[in-house]
């Protein structure tokens, strides 16, 4: 059994599917000495690794925020043939040249490989972050350097914001491929961003569907009704993989067997009409429950997080009451509403906490404009919880 590949925009690599993705094996999320790795979560990330080669999942990701997941990946890679797989590492945004030279440098330290067929500039998440880059002395500069060199071959951006930092980032023609967010629940507000990167022939890569789309590895018993005779996560894995500008998903894979029920999907079940037979329950459900015209609409004319009211971020917030109020995502929707204000650009804006006493015409284009304040307070006594959220990467 081998997973599909598609062409991965214009890097012209055939890519699988799926992608082995290294952020839940490795062992914490801190940098450690060696001699603090614990054997048998060596054993456990070397048995993943050569589980997804088993199954043709040659696409091995990870990042230098990723605790020690390089350095013990570098345990593993070497004894592998290196044409049998593609690796992609992360580095954040830099200020100059040399600091994205100098962490590059400990990610293949760590890796023990002479080159990354994929090197992301980790976090695009501000409008700023796309000038830092591309300056002159900049860390794309290096990263420019490095593929002259042979050290990378394709460079690409990871981001966790939405089409105001991403159509842009996309449009300079800069970068090969992007790693994401969009899928079912996210449809209507970041597809624009797959149209841009496709727009420039880039290849396309899914972040953390199984998680930030709704937490799908715990279904909730209306969403697991919904996609039968499917799981949640059957489902939105081939939704997503139905959209021809998307090339493949990451599985945040902790054992060996986190492959398997996404591996049944896309060998069984490719290109099936059951998909979209899925897809218009779900919307037929929410359109009941919610009405036709807020699904239809609800996302149009909302404000930017900078632009509206004590910078709230109305877009996630209405986007997490929807799905929560359709799908039943409760615990969804409180681990991403308590992550505003909490996880600096990684997911900016704030909650709902102040929602009264405030001026709200940057609501005037929406055709909801009147019922949204209300809604917001109503998101904010249902989702928030009184502790500090933080993301995976922080816990």
């Amino acid at each position: 059994m081998s997973v599909p590949t598609r062409r991965f925009g214009r890097t012209e690599i055939q890519m699988p599917v799926l992608t082995c993705g290294g952020m839940r094996y490795q062992q914490g999320w801190d940098d450690l000495e060696p001699e603090k790795i614990d054997s048998k979560i060596q054993e456990n990330l070397e048995a993943t690794v050569h589980r997804a080669l088993e199954l043709g999942i040659n696409h091995i990701e990870t990042a230098r925020g990723y605790g020690p997941s390089e350095m013990q990946l570098g345990w593993v890679l070497p004894n592998i043939e290196r044409e049998k797989y593609l690796l992609q590492t992360k580095i954040g945004v830099k200020d100059t040249a040399a600091e994205m030279l100098e962490v590059f440098e400990t990610s293949m330290n760590y890796l023990k490989v002479d080159y990354v067929d994929f090197l992301s500039i980790h976090g695009i998440n501000l409008e700023e972050h796309i000038g830092t880059c591309l300056k002159k002395g900049g860390c794309l500069e290096a990263i420019r350097q490095l593929q002259k060199e042979g050290r990378v071959r394709h460079v690409g951006f990871s981001t966790h914001a939405g089409p105001e930092v991403v159509v842009p980032a996309c449009e300079t023609g800069e970068f090969d491929y992007v790693n994401l967010h969009w899928y079912y629940i996210y449809d209507q507000l970041h597809w624009p961003m797959v149209e841009a990167a496709a727009g420039q022939d880039m290849g396309v890569f899914i972040i953390s569907p199984n998680d930030k789309g709704g937490m799908l590895y715990q279904p909730t018993e209306k969403m697991s009704a919904l996609t039968k005779p499917l799981t949640p996560m059957q489902w939105n894995a081939l939704y997503c993989l139905s959209r021809p500008e998307v090339h493949t998903l990451s599985i945040g894979a902790s054992r060996p067997s986190d492959f398997d029920e996404h591996v049944e999907a896309v060998s069984n079940h490719w290109n099936s009409p059951l998909v979209g037979e899925i897809e218009q329950r779900i919307t037929e459900s929410l359109k009941k429950d919610l009405g036709a015209e807020w699904m239809n609409q609800w996302f149009r004319g909302l404000p930017h997080y900078p632009d509206a009211p004590g910078q709230i971020n109305v877009r996630e917030i209405l986007r997490l009451w929807t799905f929560d109020k359709g799908l039943d995502l409760r615990e969804f929707a409180k681990m991403r509403y308590n992550l505003l204000g909490n996880a600096e650009h990684w997911f900016p804006g704030q909650q709902a906490a102040k929602v009264d006493g405030h001026d709200w015409s940057c609501l005037a284009a929406s055709p909801f404009a009147d019922r949204i304040p209300d809604i917001l307070k109503e998101a904010h006594a249902l989702f928030h919880v009184d502790k500090e959220a933080k993301r995976l990467s922080e816990s």
